[in-house]
């Protein structure tokens, strides 16, 4: 099944399609992982993206039942060098494209992904579609200079309904921008009396369920999409501890009168060592955004950048002078990636412990 990539700015990779037989088109791109490719097919986060792997063998462990950051993949398409057809891993149960063919999912392999990924890194990401080998390249190309792709992707994949992942601990009420199951997994472990709700949940509505915590899940999209979780945000803050993961981070940066901005490429992948500033010490971290908190904006706040990103020295972490709230930009449950961070979810413990007194 031959098909093809299109960029918008005209650009064509041939390849081999793999998946369902679908055209699909979204934003385009690059992840450094070299492992991971269930979690990352199957983070909410992703919403509405095309991924292109830098890592040119991909679908060589298949794909496994207890892997999966979400039941139903939200991602746009895949990207691949070079499909492994034959998988070689005691856990494996189907191959990736058997997952895509299941799940409706189109990917394409075959391509040269590093050529993709130096017009990325050159030109910042781009509007791509993958289509079938016969369609009008011109055409396309136009089509998606001419497409405005939607903004709700944080309503798109947040629960419509509230739901409990009950416990004996402290009660974390979970708000979910677009959660991985990896965050529900680390407060599970800590004995958290989980209840996770809905993006467009009041601070009142929280409130009345007596939480001992606020966890603000990652998401996908631009922060500035989501205004009415802002005032959520201040409605809670003083009231209880919160605790913010990537999408939840820069929420928490709006809500105390910082700016976000658009990265050029973003920060994909399990490998970005982050700088915690206090205690000077790097932990190697997995991150997926698109989005940062600008430095410059947090003088006359109330917040204090924690950690930095020790690549391109963006924002990374944050700290509220006042009240019990802090957020770091990358994910400390990994989930694919290194654990390093991971007792940053203790010091949540921490936090609610010493409030609570």
């Amino acid at each position: 099944m031959k098909k093809k990539l299109i960029l918008e700015s005209g650009e064509v990779f041939h390849g081999e399609g793999f998946g369902a037989e679908l055209e699909t088109a979204g934003e385009v791109v690059f992840n450094t992982g070299m492992t991971g490719y269930q979690e990352l097919i199957s983070d909410p986060s992703y919403c509405g993206q095309i991924v292109c792997m830098t890592y040119p063998l991909i679908g060589n462990y298949g794909i496994n039942r207890d892997d999966y950051e979400s039941i139903e993949p939200a991602i746009k398409g895949l990207i691949v060098k070079e499909l492994c057809d034959l998988p070689s891993n005691f856990r494996t149960q189907i191959t990736l494209d058997e997952l895509f063919k299941k799940k409706s999912l189109s990917g394409i392999s075959g391509i040269d992904t590093r050529r993709l990924t130096r017009i990325l890194r050159n030109s910042g990401v781009v509007k791509g579609k993958i289509v079938n080998a016969d369609a009008d390249e011109a055409a396309v190309a136009t089509e998606l200079k001419e497409t405005n792709f939607p903004t709700n992707q944080v309503e798109e994949v947040s629960t419509k309904t509230p739901y409990a992942n009950p416990n004996r601990g402290f009660k974390v009420v979970l708000v979910d921008f677009g959660a991985k199951l990896g965050i529900i997994r680390e407060l599970s472990q800590r004995n958290c009396d989980i209840i996770v709700v809905s993006q467009d949940t009041t601070a009142e509505e929280i409130l009345l369920m007596n939480p001992d915590g606020i966890m603000l899940s990652n998401g996908p999209g631009d922060p500035e999409d989501v205004p009415h979780a802002l005032d959520m945000i201040r409605g809670l803050l003083g009231k209880v501890p919160i605790f913010g993961i990537c999408l939840g981070h820069q929420l928490i940066g709006l809500a105390c009168g910082a700016k976000t901005f658009k990265l050029k490429f973003g920060h994909r992948g399990g490998n970005h060592p982050v700088l915690d500033l206090a205690k000077n010490t790097v932990a190697i971290t997995s991150q997926n955004h698109g989005y940062a908190v600008d430095q410059e904006s947090l003088k006359g706040t109330d917040l204090i950048e924690t950690h930095i990103a020790l690549n391109d020295r963006t924002n990374e972490g944050l700290k509220h002078k006042i009240h019990p709230c802090f957020s770091v930009q990358y994910h400390p449950e990994a989930s694919p990636g290194p654990e390093d961070a991971n007792y940053l979810f203790d010091e949540f413990i921490q936090l609610m412990e010493d409030f609570k007194k």
